[in-house]
C-alpha cells in the first residue's frame, strides 16, 4: 500500500493541483479520507479547495466521494500541440490499424517540469486489437521510456540531457527481460538510430512486444512515436518496422511546419 504524501504544497495552487494528481488510472471516485491520505493535506484543507473545485466543474461530488469533473476533460481538448497532433495522426494510425490488425499507439516524450523529474511517455491514441493482448497502456497514461517501443524510439532521437535524466532515475527492472545496464540500453538506442525503428521484447509487459518508430521534426528531435503492439509470441517485428516506419515518416512529413 503506498504511504501517505509528506510535504504538501505551499500554495493554493500546488495544493490544489495535489488533489486533482492524486486520481489514478481506474479510480472512478475518491474518498475525502483517501484524497488526504495520498496528498498530505489536513481534512478541512482538503475539504476547502475541493469545494471551490467543485464550483468550477473540476471536481464532482458523490453520493460516496468525489471523482474528476467534466471541465477537465473539456480543457484537456483545447491543448492545442496535443490536439494537432492528435488529428494530423489520425489517418495515419487508422491505416497502420487496418494494414495490420495490431494495437497502434501514438504516444509524445514529457519531459517534466523541472531539473529532477525523469522524462516519460505519455499516450496520445490507442487504437485496441480485438483479438490482441490487454496492453497496460491508456491515453493519457504514462510509461517508462528505457523499456517501452515509443519509448525508446523517441529516447534515441532525444537530446543527450534526456538519457541522462532517465539513466540517473534509475532503471527499475519491470520483466525478466528489462534491460538495465546503461550501457546496453545505450547501444540499443544507437541501433534505433540506425534503423529507425525500436523494438520491445516483453521488457515492459511479459507476453508483449512492440516496434515504434519515431516521428521527427526537420531538425532530427522526436516530436512523437507509432507504435504496433502484440503477443510476443506472434507479432513478427522485422516484418512489420517497414509498415511503422512508413506511418511515422508520413506524419513526419505532415507536422513539419505545422506545430509551433
Amino acid at each position: 500500500m503506498d504511504q501517505p504524501a509528506q510535504r504538501p504544497p505551499k500554495s493554493v495552487l500546488g495544493r490544489a493541483f495535489t488533489l486533482l494528481t492524486a486520481f489514478r488510472p481506474g479510480d472512478a471516485e475518491l474518498s475525502l479520507a483517501e484524497l488526504c491520505r495520498r496528498t498530505g493535506l489536513a481534512k478541512g484543507t482538503a475539504h476547502r479547495l475541493l469545494a471551490e473545485l467543485a464550483t468550477w466543474d473540476v471536481v464532482e461530488r458523490t453520493p460516496t466521494g468525489l471523482r474528476l469533473g467534466m471541465r477537465l476533460f473539456e480543457l484537456g481538448q483545447l491543448a492545442p500541440r496535443q490536439r494537432g497532433l492528435r488529428e494530423a495522426a489520425a489517418p495515419f494510425l487508422a491505416d497502420l490499424f487496418e494494414a495490420t490488425h495490431e494495437t497502434v499507439h501514438l504516444a509524445i516524450l514529457d519531459p517534466g517540469s523541472d531539473s529532477h523529474a525523469v522524462p516519460e511517455v505519455v499516450y496520445l491514441n490507442k487504437l485496441d486489437a480485438t483479438s490482441g493482448p490487454k496492453v497496460p497502456s491508456r491515453i493519457g497514461g504514462r510509461m517508462p521510456m528505457y523499456c517501452t517501443g515509443v519509448g525508446k524510439a523517441m529516447l534515441a532521437f532525444a537530446p543527450r540531457e534526456v538519457l541522462e535524466q532517465v539513466l540517473a532515475a534509475g532503471l527499475a527492472r519491470r520483466t525478466p527481460r528489462t534491460v538495465v545496464a546503461p550501457g546496453l540500453l545505450d547501444r540499443e538506442l544507437a541501433r534505433v538510430r540506425q534503423h529507425g525503428v525500436a523494438e520491445e521484447h516483453e521488457e515492459s509487459t511479459v507476453g508483449i512486444a512492440c516496434v515504434a518508430a519515431p516521428v521527427l521534426d526537420a531538425a532530427g528531435r522526436p516530436m512523437a512515436a507509432i507504435s504496433i503492439t502484440g503477443w510476443a509470441n506472434r507479432l513478427d517485428t522485422a516484418r512489420f518496422a517497414p509498415a511503422v516506419r512508413t506511418a511515422a515518416l508520413g506524419l513526419s512529413r505532415t507536422l513539419r511546419g505545422t506545430l509551433r
